[in-house]
């Protein structure tokens, strides 16, 4: 069974394609959002979803999130005792997804389509196949957000337009201008940040509220700072409802609060929304479409909903963006419709889907102008924002007297200076030895939809030929390595999906006895206790009545009787 996946900052989702549509999966909660959050106890069992999140406000040290952006690197999360990178808390991530899904299809899944930032580099992409293969899944491709989320307005909806994808989830930004027309969906333009989204701006709500308390952040311990951030979050959400709200949390037994308009936050988050702005620019630069020719501005991302977003969108293009979709729900829902496309429904056979190559591929090479040479420079090859699949030529020659070998260096970026971009891969070649600028190299690169780039070098005097296939970049591991990590994986033990409604509520109820005081904080031990004993029954119909029991008890001191 193949299925979509949405690998998000703050949340992932899982869909597929069936009965001629796509459908998202609900998780073991019965929800369709799962939060990007792992936890690991010392026991080494591992929480995912809503269940680490509520975890982590009490145990800061041994769980982790917004790890998306480490993707591709080698950033090393701590939880415990534990060190892990970034794409092995996704595969955890993505291995809960895979159980919600057969359990939710009553089939054994083994591929899936996950969806990346647009503006994701090759490290970044293959670094989440390799999450997917820590989880148990063949990653048949991989697809831009913001082009998964045009495919499913396009084809949910049927209607040929210009199409501008505004993509803020909680850690990335892309933009992408994607034309639907007599069912062929052509990407023209791709541009994005890969470090700004919704936390950068909950982030900013934090800091404001420091700054304004005049509280030292060094003062604060982990779990403090989590419900800082955590309360930092709410308030920012409740803009969307209020144009005034009141921060006020205890630090260190003492009460402190701040009042803020959104006009004040709006002016606060100018910098972050001159951050989105230059992306924008680029993409309708690239492809060479204004403003007033966009027909659709569709958001995606559970960021679009915040108002000084939405303003900022309306204020740029003097109109309000169509959610047409879920926001959050779009890119999933993209991605089983990928599915459909790549297993040929009957549905879905007249669509063609046309991609763009993200960044510039090129080579490192003299730059020789008549008076110096310079080495290190980049020359582009394929440029971005071409459509794929595409297959291009550059000539080069020797830069050297009596020169016997050259090392093609296969790089990705938009750096002019090679040693700004991102090495993919090199070749070396032999040449007949003579003088500079005699022998002359053929380099042709073409990269496909899958993001396959071949690499074919050709010695034009001597008819030598070199190719070079690229299906990933060097991974910061080595075999032994990511083969001892995967091991570890597998030793770590992931809840019982049957369980993590209980668990989940033992952990919201543990968190709310460390907040609370006197009596509210017996009656918690009490309720607590009682559904723990009624647990160790095993009878499922007392557990649910039960559970239904302490989740009153826990609305009621969390939220008051309404």
């Amino acid at each position: 069974m193949l299925i979509g996946i949405d690998l998000g900052t703050t949340n992932s989702l899982v869909a597929c394609f069936r009965n001629g549509r796509a459908e998202i999966i609900p998780n073991r909660l019965g929800e369709h959002l799962t939060p990007s959050v792992v936890s690991i106890d010392s026991e080494g069992t591992v929480y995912v979803g809503r269940s680490a999140k509520e975890r982590a406000i009490i145990h800061p040290m041994e769980s982790a999130a917004v790890f998306k952006r480490g993707m591709g690197t080698d950033r090393e999360y701590v939880l415990g005792e534990r060190h892990l990178r970034a794409e092995e808390l996704s595969s955890l991530i993505l291995r809960s997804l895979k159980e919600d899904a057969e359990h939710y299809l009553g089939e054994t899944v083994t591929e899936a389509i996950i969806s990346v930032p647009a503006y994701f580099n090759d490290h970044q992409r293959k670094a989440t196949v390799r999450a997917g293969e820590m989880a148990g899944l063949n990653v048949s491709r991989i697809i831009n957000e913001p082009t998964a989320a045009a495919i499913a307005h396009g084809i949910t909806e049927k209607q040929d337009a210009c199409y501008l994808v505004f993509d803020l989830g909680g850690g990335t930004f892309d933009v992408s201008v994607l034309e639907l027309y007599d069912s062929i969906m052509e990407v023209h333009a791709i541009a994005g940040d890969n470090f700004i989204g919704g936390e950068d701006f909950t982030e900013l709500l934090y800091r404001l509220f420091l700054k304004h308390t005049g509280v030292d952040p060094n003062s604060l311990d982990l779990q403090m700072e989590a419900e800082l951030r955590r309360t930092a979050e709410s308030c920012k959400c409740a803009f969307s409802h209020n144009e005034e709200i009141f921060m006020c949390c205890s630090i260190n037994g003492q009460l402190h609060g701040m009042r803020l308009t959104l006009e004040e936050y709006e002016r606060a988050c100018e910098p972050l929304l001159e951050r989105l702005r230059r992306p924008l620019e680029r993409s309708l630069k690239d492809a060479r479409v204004t403003l007033e020719e966009i027909d659709r501005i569709v958001p995606v991302g559970g960021a679009t909903r915040l108002p000084v977003v939405q303003r900022f969108l309306a204020k740029l293009f003097k109109r309000m963006p169509e959610p047409g979709l879920d926001p959050d729900e779009a890119v999933a829902i993209g991605a089983a419709l990928q599915c459909g496309l790549k297993s040929r429904d009957k549905e879905l056979r007249e669509v063609v889907l046309t991609d763009v190559c993200p960044f510039t591929l090129g080579t490192e090479i003299v730059m020789d102008n008549g008076y110096f040479e310079e080495s290190g420079h980049y020359l582009p090859i394929i440029e971005r924002n071409t459509i794929i699949p595409v297959s291009r030529t550059e000539t080069v020659y020797t830069a050297h007297d009596d020169q016997t070998r050259v090392n093609v260096r296969i790089l990705q970026g938009e750096s002019r200076m090679a040693q700004n971009n991102v090495l993919l891969g090199e070749l070396s070649v032999p040449v007949p030895p003579g003088p500079k600028g005699r022998e002359s190299l053929d380099i042709t690169y073409t990269y496909d939809v899958n993001a396959l780039l071949e690499v074919d070098v050709l010695v034009r005097s001597t008819g030598f030929r070199r190719k070079l296939l690229i299906r990933s970049s060097r991974s910061p591991l080595s075999q032994e390595e990511a083969e001892e990590r995967m091991k570890l994986l597998q030793y770590l033990k992931l809840n019982p999906r049957d369980e993590e409604p209980n668990r989940l509520l033992l952990l919201r109820g543990e968190r709310l006895y460390e907040e609370a005081m006197s009596e509210t904080r017996a009656w918690l031990d009490h309720a607590i206790t009682e559904f723990e004993q009624v647990l160790k029954k095993k009878d499922r119909l007392q557990i649910q009545r039960a559970r239904e029991k302490l989740k009153d008890i826990l609305d009621e001191i969390e939220y008051g009787s309404n």
